[in-house]
Formats: structure tokens, C-alpha cells, sequence
């Protein structure tokens, strides 16, 4: 396979997995106050990806794919908030296990790595168009 193809095939398994990190990331920060419904429910739980390498043979390299979306198994925070429909009988809620900074920073990464995969496809584009000019002069 030509390996201007190969480049774009690969850097598009990119987009697509950094593209499912972003919509991941941006479903806990949108969640990260999500406590529960009733008395001593647990409020929503923040999601991971896992990505795995795939070995393409006829692309001769391993592209990126999201192997699985699983849950952070870490300890809800409580917080004293006597009002709250989830409150325990003590007036303690357990919030959420996401920490919106960490987040952040999720998101600021896979939107750079989103940026230099969209960049690859960008040069390949640039290189093909490049060779198809010098092949018609």
C-alpha cells in the first residue's frame, strides 16, 4: 500500500479515537455535579476510555482504536448537603468521582492529539496534490 495512504489511514484511526476521548471527557464534565435520585443513591460515575493498537497487515502498522469505555472504580467524594434528594440520613451525599480539572486536562490533550492526526491528513493531502502536479507538467 502506498505509504502516503497508509499515513492518512492511520492518522484518520487517530481522529476517531481521540474524537470518542473528547465526547467521553465532555460527558463527565458535563455530569461532574450529577448527584443521585433518592436517599444514598450513587450519583453518576465518571467514565474512562482504554484504547488498544490494532495490527493492520495491509497498512504494515498498528492504528489506534478505543477498545472499550469502562467506569472509574475510585471512591465517590461525600459532601454535607442536607437538602439534597440523595441525602443520607446523617444529610451526607455522595458526589460524583469526577474531578473536572483532570478533565480539563483529558480534554486538552486529546483535542492536541485531534490537532496532530487532522495535521498528518493535512501534509499527506499537501504531498499527493504536490506529486500530481510535477506528474502533469
Amino acid at each position: 500500500m502506498d505509504p502516503l495512504i497508509a499515513s492518512s489511514k492511520l492518522s484518520a484511526s487517530g481522529l476517531q479515537a481521540q474524537s470518542v476521548r473528547m465526547r467521553v471527557v465532555s460527558e463527565n464534565i458535563a455530569n461532574a455535579n450529577s448527584t443521585g435520585r433518592t436517599e444514598g443513591s450513587d450519583p453518576y460515575t465518571r467514565k474512562t476510555v482504554t484504547f488498544r493498537a490494532e495490527l493492520d497487515r495491509a497498512l504494515g502498522a498498528a492504528p489506534v482504536a478505543v477498545k472499550s469505555i469502562g467506569a472509574d472504580q475510585s471512591e465517590f467524594p461525600v459532601q454535607h448537603d442536607p437538602g439534597n434528594p440523595a441525602a443520607d440520613a446523617n444529610g451526607m451525599v455522595k458526589m460524583p468521582n469526577v474531578n473536572v480539572l483532570t478533565e480539563m486536562t483529558d480534554m486538552r490533550e486529546a483535542n492536541r492529539s485531534y490537532e496532530a492526526n487532522l495535521q498528518m491528513i493535512k501534509q499527506v493531502r499537501s504531498m499527493i496534490t504536490s506529486t500530481l502536479d510535477l506528474l502533469r507538467t
